[in-house]
């Protein structure tokens, strides 16, 4: 599976590409053109939903496979039925898991909520565990929106536009990723099936400056590509025989 996997990895890499444009309410203090502040009523929020790339519903859950720093990984993403209450919002925990030669590397829980009027879903933080030899060896990466000046980051539209650019996270000196939206129409084929008009995007930091990795997503189901990694499952998580590994 995991040959199968890096054969469908490097077929899709051989795609990619990447645009730029800007959009409103940006960082006008550095100029970059990254949309950092998001105004949204905080009664609109809700912790369960859907837009057409992002799944926050119960029970959802999507298993990935291939290699991350040439050794085989997987990785398996669960909504859980769970919510946490951050910066007087409910969000909803979405938990990853992710091993690397079989061993456990990471656990990490995130938080989002999905705005009602518009369907964009945001990103409130994440708890982060990583582990040596079965061990927790850090938390390195963990923010919550509200606490230390960190705030919460648009993280799927629901319309995405090419050429959208905005911050996922806004916690200084510890989480901010940012996003831009580069096509809406790849074609991607992956061991969980075919998928047309998928969503790419190119993910950067300004904490890391040489780092980008890009992202795919398909049409009602979601996360497709995650870096070395392809979906190989997706559905019920009772379906797909729990979610721990």
């Amino acid at each position: 599976m995991f040959i199968q996997a890096l054969r469908w990895n490097v077929a899709i890499f051989l795609t990619l590409s990447a645009a730029s444009c800007s959009q409103p309410k940006t960082d006008s203090s550095t100029n970059d053109k990254w949309a950092n502040h998001f105004n949204v009523e905080k009664a609109n929020f809700s912790s369960t939903g859907r837009n057409t790339y992002f799944i926050l519903e119960p029970g959802y859950q999507m298993r990935f496979e291939g290699t991350e720093d040439g050794k085989p990984g997987r990785l398996v993403i669960t909504v859980l039925d769970q919510t946490m209450q951050l910066d007087g919002v409910e969000t909803r925990v979405v938990e990853e898991r992710e091993t690397s030669a079989d061993q456990l590397v990471e656990v990490s829980r995130n938080y989002f909520a999905i705005d009602r009027s518009t369907g964009d879903v945001y990103y409130f933080g994440e708890d982060s565990q990583t582990y040596r030899d079965g061990k927790v060896a850090g938390n390195g990466g963990s923010w919550w929106s509200g606490k230390d000046g960190a705030h919460f980051g648009l993280f799927m539209p629901a319309k995405p536009v090419v050429g959208q650019k905005f911050y996922q996270e806004l916690a200084p000196n510890v989480a901010m990723d940012r996003c831009e939206i580069t096509s809406r129409s790849e074609l991607m084929k992956v061991p969980a099936g075919n998928f047309e008009n998928c969503l790419k995007t190119s993910e950067t930091s300004p904490l890391e400056p040489d780092s980008q990795e890009y992202k795919l997503y398909a049409p009602d189901v979601g996360l497709v590509i995650d870096g070395g990694l392809v979906l190989v499952k997706f559905g019920s998580a009772e379906k797909n025989d729990g979610g721990h590994q």
